[in-house]
């Protein structure tokens, strides 16, 4: 971190990550942003959500918090993150807190984390703060532990270009405590979460995976540059990786699941990405419309998630998806588990994944299974 932002060096980014609220995330994170002003660094509060807890807004006392932008949306008030008024201020470090949140219709961009990428390219540090589940590769695997499909989430690139991410951590047995007590939310919220989300196996699962993501995050950091804010992996980084994913994408909804295992298995590896379509002359457009809009929203996902996207031409999509994989030197290919019940669509017929498997013999082929909510 600097005293002030640097012209032309994109700022550093730093994520307290919890796996759950009440951790004490944004506790940390105003903690450490009090020692570094102590410290003559010119720090400011973009944006904190202090949820009435006592202990972390007295920990905001004394920072210079910048007014939140007021937005309008269907009669109702909302205040949002103001970035044109920290560009203006333009402190060297910048806390913004709740980094996975939505903004209000009506604001220039979507998601916090995308003004983030603002505050980052005009040289801002940011510290910030996010829950494990709100990781994208990580979406099916937090479904399949808590049964609630996570709708806000950061993609992976955004937290490989931290500089630093640090684990706050805190028992599943001490947090349910704290709730208890009426720390983390009011007594009638706390005692329906005590029952539904924070039950003990639930956050000791996510605790876990919040364990194992940090010391990857480590492990990744001891061995290559962090990604910069443009979201581009150094040139250095896949381009020279030996391994290389290639991802099978249909109309089928499971493919959203096998573009997260995807990006996640090449994140891992340091591989190339790739997330494949087979159809007619190569023209989406010759698709049925259902399929064509599910293909169409399944390439836009992974093209978020940073994942090279091709449209190949081909009547037998196995024959297409085998020679490309020749071409480009891929060493996994990931396909969707069918299902019976999948309707069958051209290029996307029900025996795709069994001749697949049957015919790719130079290759490993993983077939990724549906996940579904934990029977209790």
């Amino acid at each position: 971190m600097t005293d002030g932002p640097v012209e032309g060096r994109p700022g550093q980014l730093k994520v307290f990550l919890g796996y759950a609220a009440g951790v004490g995330k944004t506790y940390q994170m105003l903690d450490e942003g009090r020692t570094r002003a102590q410290a003559g660094i010119d720090v400011a509060v973009g944006y904190f959500e202090p949820h009435g807890r006592r202990d972390t807004i007295a920990r905001a006392e004394g920072l210079e918090l910048i007014p939140r932008r007021r937005v309008e949306y269907r009669g109702t008030t909302f205040e949002e993150m103001d970035v044109d008024a920290i560009l203006a201020r333009r402190p060297a470090l910048c806390l913004v807190d709740e980094l996975a949140h939505t903004n209000v219709p009506g604001s220039a961009l979507e998601k916090r984390w995308e003004d983030v990428q603002l505050l980052l390219r005009a040289g801002l540090d940011v510290y910030t703060t996010m829950n494990i589940q709100h990781i994208e590769s990580l979406n099916d695997q937090v479904y399949q532990f808590t049964g609630v499909r996570v709708r806000e989430t950061v993609p992976d690139w955004v937290i490989r270009q931290a500089s630093e991410v640090v684990m706050i951590d805190l028992t599943p047995g001490a947090l349910r405590n704290r709730l208890a007590r009426g720390v983390v939310y009011a007594p009638e919220k706390a005692s329906q979460a005590l029952e539904q989300f924070f039950q003990e196996p639930t956050l000791a699962a996510l605790r876990e995976l919040a364990l194992r993501q940090t010391a990857h995050e480590v492990d990744a950091r001891q061995s290559e540059p962090a990604v910069p804010p443009s979201g581009r992996a150094p040139a250095e980084g896949p381009a020279t990786a030996a391994e290389k994913v290639l991802i099978l994408v249909t109309d089928d909804p499971a493919t959203a699941a096998v573009i997260r295992r995807g990006r996640r298995v090449a994140d891992y590896l340091k591989a190339e990405c790739f997330a494949v379509v087979v159809c007619p002359a190569g023209d989406l457009g010759r698709l049925p419309a259902s399929a064509r809009e599910a293909v169409e929203h399944h390439l836009t996902f992974a093209r978020n998630l940073r994942v090279d996207t091709r449209v190949l031409a081909g009547k037998d999509p196995v024959d297409a998806v085998i020679e490309f994989a020749h071409r480009q030197g891929i060493s996994q290919i990931l396909v969707a588990r069918p299902q019976a019940t999948h309707p069958h669509h051209g290029a996307f017929r029900s025996d795709l994944v069994f001749r697949l498997i049957e015919r790719a013999k130079d290759f490993q082929v993983a077939v990724v299974a549906r996940r579904e909510p934990r029977q209790p």
